[in-house]
C-alpha cells in the first residue's frame, strides 16, 4: 500500500483522534487549566509512539510541558527536519457565542468544529499522521526528523528561550518546519516569508484607597478610569500612528518591492471587512490594508478592566482601572526597548491625583523573516504548485510565532512555515473550525514535502 493511500483509507479514524484531542482543553492562558495541558501533552505523547516515533518524553519548560519525538534512521546525508507546532488553545471567551460548547467538538458541512481545531491541534497533528503513514507502508522516512510540540505558544513561550538554549545539542537541525500556519484559500497556497514580533504591558491605576461615593468625591478626586481613558487615547494621534516617543526609531521604510509583491494578492477589503464584522476600515494613514497588516507595528490595547459593570447603575469613583496592551513589531524593533519606550511614554503623560504602575510581560517575540530563496522555502514552494497547480502567494503575516527567531537565534536554521488553516477558519473567536478537505489535504502536502526535501540541495 502507497502511503497516500493509506492516509486516505484512514481519514475517519484520524478525525476521530483530533476530535479527542480537541476535547482536552489545554488552555495555557488559565492556572486552573494547567493540568490539562499536562494531560494533553500525555495524549499526544502515546498519539507519537502510536505513530512509530522514537524518544518520545514530554519535557518541562518552566511549568509547562513540551513533547519531543524523533526518528534519525533516513539514509546517510539525508537532512535532518526539526516539525514544530503546539496544543494549547486560547480561551474559549463567551461560550453563550458557540454553537456547541467548545471543547465538545462537532462535524457540520465539512467542518469540524471546536476551540484548537484550526490553531494548532489540528494542523500540529497533520504531519504526525503522515509520518505514521510513511513508517507504516515503507519502514522508514525520506528524511530524519525531529518533532517539538509546546504547550505555551498561546502566551507567547515565555520559557521556551531557556529550554531550546538547554537543549541545542538534542534539536540541532538543517532546517525547522513550522505546522502553525495557514493558505490562502481553498484554492490559493500562501507561502509566509516573515511575521511581526510582539511585546506585551499591563497598566494598573489607582486613585483612592477604596471606592468612593461618586456624590461626596467626584469632581474633587482623580477619577482612575478617567486617567487610564486619557492614557489610551493619546497613544495614537490622528493619522493612526503610535505617539510614542522612539517607537519607529528602528522601522524602515516600505519599499517598492514590498509594496508590488502586496498590490500583486488579489486581496479584497469589502471581503476583509465583512469577515471582520466591523463597520469600516482604520489604521495608519497612507498604507494600504496589507501593509499596514504585515510591514508595519501597531499598539493595540486588548483589555481594559475597572468600576462596575453590572446590571443599573453603582454611583462610584472606581479605586483603580487596568489595561492590558500589546505591540506588533517588524524587523528591527526589539521588544524589550519597544516595551520600555511605551512604558516610559506612559509614565511621562500619568496625570496628578492617581498612582501609575507600568509592568513588562514576560509574553514576547522577536520579529522573523525568511528569504524566499531559501532551499527550504523552495522545496515548499515546489510542493504547494503541485497540490494547488498554482504559484503561491508570498505574504508576510501580522501574527506573531515566538519559536521561530528563538530557532534562528540558538540553531541557526530557518523556518518553512507550513500549515492549512485558512484565514476564515475562526482561530481565537468562537466556533472555530478546520476544514476537514484542508485536514487531509495538508497530509498529503506533508509527505510530498519530506520527500521534497530530501531531494534539497542544502549547500
Amino acid at each position: 500500500m502507497s502511503w497516500p493511500h493509506y492516509l486516505q483509507q484512514h481519514q475517519p479514524r484520524f478525525i476521530q483522534q483530533l476530535m479527542d484531542f480537541l476535547r482536552i482543553p489545554s488552555v495555557s492562558a488559565e492556572p486552573a487549566l494547567l493540568p490539562e495541558v499536562w494531560r494533553c501533552a500525555q495524549w499526544l505523547q502515546q498519539r507519537l509512539v502510536d505513530a512509530g516515533l522514537e524518544s518520545v518524553e514530554i519535557l518541562p519548560a518552566g511549568e509547562y510541558p513540551l513533547v519531543y519525538a524523533e526518528w534519525l534512521h533516513a539514509e546517510e546525508g539525508a537532512p535532518t527536519i526539526l516539525i514544530y507546532g503546539h496544543f494549547d488553545v486560547q480561551p474559549a471567551g463567551d461560550e453563550a457565542l458557540w454553537i456547541h460548547p467548545p471543547f465538545e467538538p462537532w462535524i457540520a458541512d465539512g467542518r469540524l468544529y471546536g476551540r484548537g481545531a484550526t490553531d494548532d491541534k489540528g494542523n500540529m497533528l497533520v504531519p504526525v499522521l503522515t509520518i505514521e503513514a510513511l513508517l507504516r507502508t515503507q519502514g522508514r522516512l525520506p528524511v530524519n526528523v525531529k518533532l517539538l510540540f509546546e504547550g505555551q505558544e498561546e502566551i507567547l513561550s515565555p520559557d521556551l528561550p531557556g529550554f531550546i538554549c538547554q537543549h541545542k545539542a538534542r534539536l540541532n537541525c538543517d532546517l525547522a518546519v513550522s505546522a502553525d500556519g495557514w493558505q490562502w484559500s481553498e484554492s490559493e497556497a500562501d507561502l509566509r516569508t516573515g511575521l511581526r514580533g510582539l511585546c506585551a504591558l499591563e497598566i494598573e491605576v489607582n486613585g483612592p484607597r477604596q471606592e468612593l461615593h461618586s456624590g461626596s468625591y467626584g469632581g474633587a478626586l482623580a477619577n482612575p478610569i478617567h486617567a487610564l481613558a486619557s492614557l489610551i487615547a493619546g497613544l495614537h494621534d490622528e493619522n493612526g500612528q503610535v505617539a510614542v516617543p522612539g517607537f519607529y526609531q528602528q522601522v524602515q521604510a516600505v519599499n517598492s518591492a514590498e509594496r508590488q509583491a502586496l498590490a500583486a494578492i488579489p486581496f479584497s477589503e469589502s471581503t476583509f471587512l465583512a469577515r471582520s464584522g466591523a463597520p469600516a476600515l482604520s489604521g495608519e494613514s497612507g498604507y494600504s490594508t496589507l501593509e499596514r497588516i504585515g510591514l508595519r507595528p501597531t499598539l493595540e490595547v486588548n483589555g481594559i478592566t475597572g468600576g462596575y459593570d453590572g446590571p443599573g447603575v453603582k454611583t462610584i469613583i472606581p479605586a483603580r482601572a487596568s489595561a492590558k496592551i500589546t505591540c506588533r513589531l517588524v524587523p528591527n524593533q526589539q521588544p524589550e526597548q519597544i516595551a520600555h519606550c511605551v512604558a516610559e511614554a506612559l509614565r511621562q503623560r500619568a496625570p496628578a491625583g492617581i498612582t501609575l504602575a507600568v509592568t513588562v510581560l514576560p509574553n514576547a517575540a522577536h520579529p522573523y523573516r525568511m528569504p524566499l530563496e531559501h532551499p527550504g522555502n523552495q522545496s515548499a514552494s515546489r510542493v504547494l504548485r503541485r497540490l494547488y497547480g498554482r504559484e503561491p502567494y508570498y505574504t508576510k503575516s501580522g501574527g506573531s510565532i515566538a519559536v521561530l527567531s528563538l530557532i534562528e537565534q540558538e540553531l541557526g536554521v530557518g523556518t518553512v512555515v507550513f500549515g492549512f488553516g485558512l484565514p476564515d477558519e475562526q482561530f481565537h473567536s468562537p466556533n472555530e473550525f478546520f476544514r476537514l478537505e484542508q485536514f487531509a489535504r495538508g497530509q498529503m502536502a506533508w509527505g510530498q514535502l519530506l520527500e521534497e526535501l530530501a531531494l534539497t540541495k542544502w549547500a
